[in-house]
């Protein structure tokens, strides 16, 4: 780990510390509140001493836990050789960074926090730039398919490794198994994850425009293949090169969205309803605005949001607003869903894959719907939400797909809704 990363640590640790202080700070002073109110007059001059003499208390241990946090993390840094290899070298670091990045990566990119992670491609472990020289030595094998991976919430591109291997049930990437029997070479991308869907659509349709410009040999076929928000991504990284005239957007075949919440997440919908609920009360209120904290990027899940329209000068904490923009389909791509259930039953169907449920990764919902023709969705029993990045299931669908003979421009959608695209 980085000297600067450690500092970096220390820091957010010392916010933390600080608003937990004040978040019982608050409570406090709120239950106070309530029962002066109910002594009356009478307990004033006993309330201003109390709320003297709390505010002091409150305040000092806050700066305390701050300054410690952050002094100590200094400290730690100062015996860090400077040849340190950064915390995302590790698996644990690199699981820690994800997650870091998706609950509050927004607020880290703000504040330029070193912890913060950037949109890049990545292989064999290592980022590497998107420029002719780069790619050639990263890629002296290249094709001209390109299979391009995005992550999705809270992770990073190690997440398409997978899960370690058991010896009855060996699972090779997707990514590999596409390069040995498709003919792809796979491109993994790192972003993220706390940030605007729409923002890191567009960053990411930039890197595939640069990807594409100085990629060795022709690009004749991009398959997208993203994983619960990285479907979303996916599609609106489509939807930006489109407006924008990229290049890159006319060799894209395939985009696969893998238990991606299209209509949104269950989970970010629970906590907007609780957060909404506890705001309603004084004493419940500092813990509603430790709510609030959440990233953008979960924010976005609570319906699916692919475009900036869907935000932009609006209140992200507006109570169940769904004012999700549709982004087409590009005209010239198939794209598919696969949505995972725990069990073949109607429990099954409920519970979805513990975090995103049927209707929201088919996107067939009773308000909306996404138009994925009939045939181009598939929905796998007895897997969860995770275990759609390395299943076998999934990989031979997705093979079934991208061998299957072309097909008529127009077919049937699922349910009524109208076909923006194949």
């Amino acid at each position: 780990m980085r000297a600067t990363e450690i500092e970096a640590i220390g820091e957010l640790l010392g916010e933390a510390l600080d608003a937990t202080g004040q978040m019982a700070q608050e409570t406090h002073e709120a239950i106070a509140n309530r029962t002066f109110a109910a002594v009356g007059p009478v307990g004033r001059p006993v309330q201003v001493v109390h709320d003297g003499i709390s505010r002091t208390v409150y305040r000092g241990v806050r700066s305390a836990l701050r300054v410690s946090a952050s002094h100590g993390g200094r400290a730690l840094a100062r015996r860090v050789p400077e040849d340190a290899p950064a915390l995302t070298t590790t698996v644990g670091g690199s699981i820690a960074t994800g997650a870091l990045n998706g609950f509050c990566g927004d607020l880290l990119a703000e504040r330029d926090n070193p912890l913060a992670l950037r949109m890049s491609l990545r292989h064999a472990g290592e980022e590497i730039a998107a420029t002719p020289e780069a790619l050639a030595e990263a890629y002296p094998s290249a094709t001209p398919r390109l299979a391009v991976f995005i992550h999705g919430l809270c992770e990073t591109d190690d997440a398409w490794r997978g899960f370690p291997p058991r010896e009855d049930d060996p699972q090779v990437p997707f990514g590999r198994r596409m390069q040995l029997e498709l003919g792809f070479t796979p491109v993994y991308v790192r972003f993220n994850s706390g940030l605007h869907i729409s923002d890191n659509g567009r960053e990411l349709a930039r890197l595939l425009e640069d990807l594409s410009a100085g990629w060795p040999g022709d690009v004749e076929e991009i398959a997208l293949v993203g994983h619960s928000m990285g479907g979303l991504i996916a599609r609106s990284a489509c939807h930006f090169a489109s407006q924008n005239r990229h290049g890159w957007a006319d060799a894209v075949k395939h985009v696969f969205c893998l238990g991606t919440p299209h209509l949104g997440a269950d989970l970010e919908k629970g906590v907007h309803l609780l957060d909404w609920a506890l705001g309603q009360a004084t004493e419940s209120r500092a813990f509603s605005r430790a709510l609030r904290m959440r990233s953008a990027g979960i924010k976005d899940l609570r319906f699916g949001s692919c475009a900036e329209e869907d935000w932009h000068s609006l209140d992200p904490d507006e109570f169940f607003q769904d004012r999700c923009t549709e982004v087409p389909f590009l005209p010239h791509a198939h794209y598919y869903f696969v949505g995972a259930t725990l069990a073949p039953t109607a429990l099954g169907h409920v519970l979805g894959d513990l975090l995103v449920r049927a209707p929201s990764a088919s996107g067939q919902g009773r308000a909306r719907r996404i138009p994925f023709h009939i045939d181009n969705g598939h929905t796998i029993a007895g897997i969860t939400h995770f275990d759609l990045l390395g299943h076998p299931d999934v990989y031979e669908q997705i093979r079934t797909w991208i061998e299957r003979p072309p097909r008529p421009a127009q077919e049937l959608t699922i349910g009524d809704g109208p076909t923006l695209g194949d």
